[in-house]
């Protein structure tokens, strides 16, 4: 299962590194795949996460979820 989140406040490679480290960290999470120039985060897991917790380790890392989708 994948779901992609749109992230701001990302500008280079050390942000991509913070927000996959955090990401996963999350339960569930078997994969993160960023995207800096689109800001897309794109989350692999092996069910339904809790948006609230990917939106959480974002925050942790310095960064905003704009948009679940």
């Amino acid at each position: 299962m994948t779901t992609t989140y749109t992230v701001a406040g990302m500008t280079c490679g050390h942000c991509v590194s913070s927000v996959t480290e955090e990401v996963s960290t999350v339960p569930g999470v078997t994969g993160v795949d960023v995207d800096l120039a689109t800001g897309r985060v794109s989350v692999d897991s092996d069910g339904p996460v809790d948006d609230a917790a990917i939106t959480a380790a974002v925050a942790e890392a310095g960064y905003e979820v704009v948009t679940p989708s």
